[in-house]
């Protein structure tokens, strides 16, 4: 068994609902480990403070310093970042930004990459206005949208739509399974 663990990463525009298909996907399938970002952002009115490491500027410049991330990025003025994963026995599965996905893969190129989109950009905008963002954010991400789409259909594996949480989760996971290395499976040889 290899060493390095299978990098499975959710990537696409501001409420699509990565987050709600990470949390869905890790409870479906005990082979995967959700990995916990950091951000310098502060928490949502509709976060409870566990979504991320939430941590100030210094602290997370500390880390780039000591090459404790795998990838970060500067996004809308904050800092995200994902830590570096330990071998282990579990997938990792990381939700992160695009310009992330793409460090992701000059580390590791046989990451699995997962575009999240919404159905529709109006239905973009109500999943952001629903989770509480003000006026001047959702302006902000609809408008940068169109570029993470396009960026992140270059680097994509596949696209999933997440038109139904329960239908998406399980065409992920359908996926994964499909690009998991035989590695990760010993039990089902042929």
């Amino acid at each position: 068994m290899s060493a390095e663990p299978f990098i499975a990463v959710l990537i696409g525009p501001g409420g699509v609902g990565k987050g709600t298909l990470a949390r869905a996907l890790v409870e479906a399938d005990p082979r995967l480990w959700l990995s916990k970002s950091w951000t310098t952002r502060p928490v949502r009115a509709t976060e409870d403070g566990t979504e991320y490491y939430f941590v100030d500027r210094a602290t997370f410049e500390r880390a780039i310093e000591d090459d404790s991330f795998l990838e970060w990025a500067e996004f809308h003025g904050n800092l995200y970042g994902t830590p570096r994963p330990q071998a282990g026995e579990h997938d990792v599965l990381l939700e992160i930004e695009v310009q992330g996905a793409e460090q992701v893969l000059a580390h590791d190129a046989t990451a699995v990459v997962i575009l999240v989109v919404a159905p529709s950009m109006e239905q973009l905008e109500e999943r952001l206005r629903g989770r509480g963002d003000g006026d001047e954010h959702v302006e902000k991400r609809l408008s940068s949208a169109p570029h993470e789409l396009a960026k992140g259909q270059a680097i994509a594996t596949r696209v999933v739509v997440n038109d139904d949480v329960e239908r998406a989760t399980r065409e992920i996971l359908s996926i994964l399974e499909e690009l998991r290395p035989a590695r990760r499976s010993p039990s089902k040889k042929d």
